[in-house]
């Protein structure tokens, strides 16, 4: 079964790539086809395999030999290993499920923040209905509805609050939290955005130690919450009782 998982996520892993590289572009993540960006050619369907196209074709297009981004296959690895951790953890569960929707969509808004520093409507819009449905189909199986309403308000709130008071972070960083909080709950919120503040602030400290960015240059803020929901999703309830003290 954790083939079967590891699979899955590299094969949804490869849909994610066209979501981060079309959305920006304003286009359909349906249509047209998958091509090659250099020569506008449809790609074959036996080089459409997650990671092993790349592999067999060295990283280049079969057509125009175009250097192919690395960042590909490391996607479709990035959403497989997460895939695979959440089932580890969790077992084929709605938990599993729910959490796997929640950490591809936070591996699109993290991408797409990183290469444009903003956050589209559409990908915050998907995951407020989604998160919404699970909040739903929880009323009906005995879940804490309210937490994940109250998880999605502090959030928001807590990043609004830094906005207000320091302007160091855009309000599409507080709509990303909106998603997290809602898909993580009351409990697992602070513990998502305290990993967020810590790689945040050090990943900008060791930028500015290496001249690759000064103090002055943006940096932009959801990749760290994208990643700090990740880690939240999958040691969440570990962290927070190890923090606590429960055995």
């Amino acid at each position: 079964m954790k083939a079967i998982i590891f699979i899955l996520g590299l094969v949804m892993g490869s849909f994610l790539n066209v979501c981060i590289y079309r959305i920006p572009k304003g286009e359909s993540i349906s249509y047209p086809p998958s091509h090659c960006s250099a020569c506008n050619v449809r790609i074959k369907w036996y080089d459409l395999f997650p990671v092993v196209s790349y592999l067999i074709l060295k990283g280049r297009c079969r057509r125009c030999h175009e250097k192919i981004s690395i960042r590909y296959p490391v996607i479709e690895l990035l959403n497989a290993a997460v895939y695979l951790l959440l089932y580890i953890n969790y077992g084929y569960s709605l938990l599993f499920l729910k959490y796997a929707i929640l950490a591809s969509l936070m591996i699109v808004i993290g991408f797409i923040d990183l290469d444009t520093m903003d956050v589209y409507l559409k990908t915050v819009i998907f995951g407020v209905i989604s998160g919404i449905i699970f909040v739903i189909i929880g009323y009906f199986t005995g879940d804490a509805v309210l937490s994940y309403i109250l998880g999605a308000v502090t959030g928001y709130t807590a990043i609004a609050l830094i906005i207000l008071l320091t302007r160091g972070m855009g309000w599409g960083d507080a709509e990303i939290c909106i998603v997290s909080g809602l898909y993580l709950g009351l409990r697992l919120v602070p513990v998502m955005l305290f990993i967020a503040v810590i790689l945040g602030g050090l990943i900008g400290i060791l930028l500015v130690i290496t001249k690759i960015r000064s103090r002055k240059d943006m940096i932009p803020f959801g990749p760290f919450i994208s990643v700090a929901t990740l880690i939240t999703a999958i040691y969440g309830h570990r962290l927070l009782d190890l923090y606590l003290g429960v055995p």
